[in-house]
């Protein structure tokens, strides 16, 4: 083998491993920016996936679909109107905590709409949200566990306190656009009074 031969391999060889090199690192950085976006999101749909690079694509897509929509934020009268709805909602969970609970569903579903997302079945709505509220997803999901057991009269009281807290959480990062989200104020319950606050919401303690 002549010595312009073993140069021109070398030189390929290191070609190649400089592609190789550059191709790593930007997967390295879609990863990193992946799970920075969808945080636990990521790693649920790689397991549920079976393929890192299927779950990958599959985020992507996720993220593709949800820029192409007109995703706004509410404006304040919006903001101001829902949230006293809201108020109304938890003040009926005194009586009827299943009723109440759907309407926290479907009050949901009203913020979604008005923000841009497009109406869609349970789990194109998750596959939505994950891409901007991916921190209160798993809320969502519980919640809606929850309410389909409360459907079938499967749920405690306890429990759709716990959902209509859920719901509340999702509720919340929805109007503040991804802004602190807490859960301090939960459903009333009979052995629970009422308080009402400045805002009039009312509002109990958090258990536990």
């Amino acid at each position: 083998m002549s010595t312009a031969m073993i140069v021109g391999i070398a030189i390929i060889v290191v070609i190649a491993v400089g592609i190789a090199g550059v191709l790593a690192m930007k997967a390295a950085q879609r990863r990193n920016g992946l799970r920075g976006q969808f945080g636990s999101e990521y790693d649920r749909t790689v397991q549920a996936g079976g393929s890192r690079r299927e779950a990958e694509r599959e985020l992507l897509d996720r993220r593709d679909r949800v820029e192409q929509m007109d995703i706004r934020p509410l404006d304040p009268a919006a903001r101001d109107a829902y949230r006293v709805e809201w108020a109304r909602v938890q003040e009926r969970f005194v009586d009827t905590p299943e009723t109440a609970l759907s309407d926290a569903d479907q009050l949901v579903r009203r913020v979604m709409a008005d923000q841009g997302y497009e109406p869609q079945d349970y789990q194109r709505r998750v596959a939505d949200l994950s891409v901007e509220h991916s921190s209160t997803l798993e809320h969502y999901r519980a919640a809606h566990d929850i309410s389909a057991r409360a459907a079938n009269k499967e749920a405690s009281t306890e429990e759709l306190r716990q959902a209509f807290v859920h719901y509340r959480t999702l509720f919340q990062d929805l109007l503040e656009t991804g802004g602190p989200v807490t859960a301090e104020a939960t459903p009333q319950t009979e052995a629970e009074p009422q308080h009402q606050t400045a805002a009039g919401d009312t509002s109990a303690p958090m258990k536990g």
